[in-house]
């Protein structure tokens, strides 16, 4: 096997039949002939299995199907499973929605071949590329913001490449170290270049009008993408930064609420660090340390590790507040900023050594930690609605 074409798809069943029989006829072209399969990675909730299957029983071209129950990823997960199930060493990545024409396969193919290239980008903007598919201008000037966004963030990394957010790319999966990726949702392929350099070579093509069905993009989908840029730029550090401000700025809120209430700024300090510390705690659990929790102490024990941490902290910052506000004569609201700050780093480096370090192997859990274990899995298990 020469080439794997992986499919990710999400309720794609309208476009199934049009895409394989495209897909085939650009393989027609190729010269030399190239031996080829088409892998569908599927996490549909509509028919689109059975379509694949049907379309799969007659196709000269040998097409598998991957139907995921457990949608780990999004669409960056449906590739790298496809990646893993590949039969070929040079993957080629296209939507299931015909935006990406299946007729640039042999151009890619031809590109990819020369051997002096880790992979070949389908790019929407570069060298007559157009992206005329996008829904609306809204949409259009989103996507281009977004480009040099990511493209400013990784200069290096993305120098050669005009469209890092595609999903259309032909590349040797041997380049691509997959234990360093943490795919979340679309953004693939700026996933992996931003983790490796690698030898990169772009083909144009007219990003096309969606054929059937419905765009997947969304609100949420931007918010992922957000995230993954974010992490991957600077880290974990830098989503704790996001949610450490975010709480900064609600503790600074409070407290200015509450001195304005004519409380004392030391009672209010202490309500606004109560407050701030369980929110900070839910949101670094979901979007910081998710991927720690497997292998960390049970949730009960995080949060009693992460909140007596915080609140022996607050005991010795809020101290510090009184003496900078009586003794040096800041204000309460510039004092709880400023202590914030030098607090922020210690917070980070005590989550990520204590808070969420794995168990030690081959050590058998307590009596008690057995019952607050399972009483945190009963209590975080999903339930009816």
């Amino acid at each position: 096997m020469q080439l794997s074409i992986i499919v990710p798809t999400y309720n794609e069943a309208p476009n199934v039949a049009e895409l394989v029989r495209r897909i085939v006829a650009a393989l027609g072209e190729v010269r030399p002939a190239i031996e080829a399969e088409i892998i569908f990675v599927d996490d549909s909730t509509d028919a689109t299995p059975d379509v694949v299957r049907e379309v799969a029983a007659s196709s000269s071209v040998p097409i598998r199907l991957i139907h995921r129950t457990e949608t780990t990823g999004g669409l960056g997960g449906a590739v790298l499973e496809g990646f893993t199930a590949a039969r070929a060493d040079a993957c080629l990545v296209i939507d299931g929605d015909l935006q990406h024409p299946p007729e640039k396969i042999p151009e890619l193919w031809e590109r990819f071949s020369r051997g002096d290239v880790d992979v070949v980008v389908g790019s929407r903007y570069g060298g007559g590329g157009t992206s005329h598919g996008l829904a609306d201008r809204t949409r259009v000037l989103v996507s281009k913001v977004s480009t040099s966004v990511t493209r400013a963030m990784f200069p290096i990394r993305l120098k050669d490449v005009s469209d890092p957010m595609t999903g259309f790319f032909l590349i040797d999966r041997r380049a691509v170290d997959q234990a360093l990726l943490r795919p979340r949702g679309f953004k693939i392929l700026l996933e992996i270049l931003a983790r490796r350099a690698l030898r990169v070579a772009e083909v144009p093509f007219d990003f096309a009008d969606r054929h059937a069905g419905e765009s997947k993009a969304s609100v949420r989908q931007g918010m992922h993408f957000l995230t993954q840029l974010t992490a991957l730029r600077f880290g974990k550090m830098s989503l704790f930064a996001v949610i450490g401000g975010l709480g900064a700025i609600a503790n600074v809120a409070i407290v200015w609420a509450l001195t304005q209430l004519g409380v004392g700024y030391i009672v209010a300090a202490i309500v606004a660090a109560e407050a701030t510390i369980i929110g900070n705690f839910l949101l670094q659990e979901r979007f910081v340390f998710h991927d720690m929790r497997h292998s960390a102490a049970s949730g009960w024990l995080r949060f009693a590790k992460s909140f007596g941490f915080n609140n022996a902290e607050a005991l010795v910052r809020i101290p510090i507040i009184a003496l900078m506000v009586e003794s040096w004569h800041f204000s309460a609201v510039v004092a709880t900023a400023l202590t914030l700050i030098v607090a922020f780093f210690v917070r980070f480096v005590f989550h990520s050594l204590v808070v969420y370090a794995p168990r030690k192997p081959g050590t058998e859990p307590t009596p008690a930690r057995r019952f607050i274990e399972e009483l945190d899995a009963q209590a975080t298990a999903p339930g009816e609605l």
